[in-house]
């Protein structure tokens, strides 16, 4: 009897069916670190506490200048509704993207930046580092604090093995990082000056050089700034007029009008303030009171409390970088980190400063809140590069798997 061979049983087909995309959808909202989530909404309050307060103190000047009361926040509003997008966008980029793209982004925003020694270039209350397109004001200066820092993180992440040697620490760190602030110096921009400044020992600081290493370009920096600064008779007697408390009515029309005015505002707002709108410095009193005296406008209208809140977020946004930088295993993350926050701190450090009389007026702007949409893009754009840093930690462990013992299935055996 002749027997049949059996029929090949079919191959079960592949089942694809939706699997692969709940893979992929489960990669995009997977959870995030708590350094991401707090460096997200930090960004996010600030600007938005910005937007608020834009619009209190410019409403009543753009409306004496026979604009709308909206006319100036809406503009910021609309660099805003450009960055924070950009900002997710950017945290989406890999750590190895930012480290291909080092050297080309410091060497456009250099270039752009030398675009401020030709007919573009705008000068404004003394100082040359602006770009007036058409009716637009841009400030390349602010792009190449970002670059500067993430070329910084490159460069010494590249070297990581050879930090011991001052070389290796200086070349071309060093004299790339000058050339970068002599084409800022250029427009005399001290202050801005001074945070470049900061962003390179901030970089030189997290690398983790030896002390000697990093004294010599403190003194460096030191020196250069001091001398730029009392080489000008205009910025010589705003330094000394700070240290000249004696007499305020003395300085008052010529170098402390500003600051006497700021402090008067923000003595008059007290514990809890004016109220949101009722400032009485921003008609006309206090100069710049949407742009780099809009701290002392909060301290008028919302009183020490809205400070103290203004504070708090910078201290919880600097907190989730110092806790991201310490977590990282990547020394260009740690590095340029590092610099970012140094940067975004030490720029609102100063701008504070100023604003209660520590410091000289140095026009630099608040980070996040301040008028100016090239001050508001890059820190966004900074805050997007933290982000795709922090996608790299690990993400917080499941509650229940944490409270499941190891080696258990979960079931009680007999």
């Amino acid at each position: 009897m002749t027997q049949v061979a059996p029929r090949p049983t079919p191959a079960p087909e592949p089942r694809v069916d939706g699997l692969a995309a709940r893979v992929r959808l489960g990669r995009v909202f997977r959870p995030v670190s708590t350094e991401f989530a707090l460096i997200a909404s930090t960004s996010l309050l600030l600007t938005v506490f910005g937007l608020v307060m834009i619009l209190s103190a410019s409403s009543a000047n753009a409306v004496d200048q026979g604009q709308g009361p909206f006319s100036i926040v809406l503009t910021q509003a609309l660099v805003a509704a450009i960055g924070v997008p950009l900002m997710f966008l950017m945290s989406r980029f890999p750590v190895q993207f930012w480290k291909r793209t080092a050297w080309l982004v410091l060497i456009l925003s250099v270039g752009l930046q030398m675009l401020v020694y030709t007919p573009l270039g705008y000068e404004n209350d003394g100082n040359t580092n602006w770009l007036k397109i058409g009716s637009q004001v841009i400030q390349p200066s602010e792009f190449i604090k970002l670059a500067l820092a993430v070329w910084a993180g490159f460069i010494l992440w590249r070297k990581q093995e050879l930090l011991g040697r001052w070389k290796h620490v200086f070349i071309p760190l060093i004299p790339v990082g000058f050339l970068a602030i002599a084409a800022v110096l250029g427009g005399k921009d001290l202050g801005t000056s001074m945070v470049l400044f900061l962003i390179i020992l901030g970089a030189l600081f997290f690398s983790g050089v030896r002390l000697r290493l990093f004294i010599l370009p403190l003194l460096i920096s030191v020196v250069a700034v001091l001398g730029f600064a009392f080489a000008d008779e205009r910025r010589r007697s705003l330094i000394l007029g700070v240290f000249d408390h004696s007499n305020d009515t003395s300085c008052y029309l010529t170098t402390c009008y500003q600051q006497v005015h700021a402090i008067w505002g923000m003595a008059n707002g007290g514990i809890f303030g004016v109220g949101l709108g009722n400032s009485r410095e921003k008609y006309g009193w206090l100069p710049a009171a949407s742009n780099d005296y809009i701290f002392a406008i909060v301290g008028e209208e919302l009183g020490l409390i809205g400070c103290a809140l203004v504070l708090a977020l910078f201290v919880l946004f600097a907190v989730a970088v110092f806790r991201m930088i310490r977590r990282t295993d990547d020394l260009f993350v740690r590095i340029t980190s590092g610099g970012i926050v140094v940067w975004i701190l030490s720029q609102a450090l100063i701008n504070i400063g100023v604003v209660l009389r520590i410091f000289p007026v140095l026009g630099v702007p608040l980070p996040f809140m301040s008028q100016g949409g090239t001050s508001l893009l890059s820190v966004l754009l900074a805050c997007g590069v933290l982000l795709s840093f922090a996608r790299t930690l690990p993400a917080p462990a499941p509650a229940a798997a944490l409270s499941r013992p190891a080696g258990r299935s979960g079931s009680l055996g007999k």
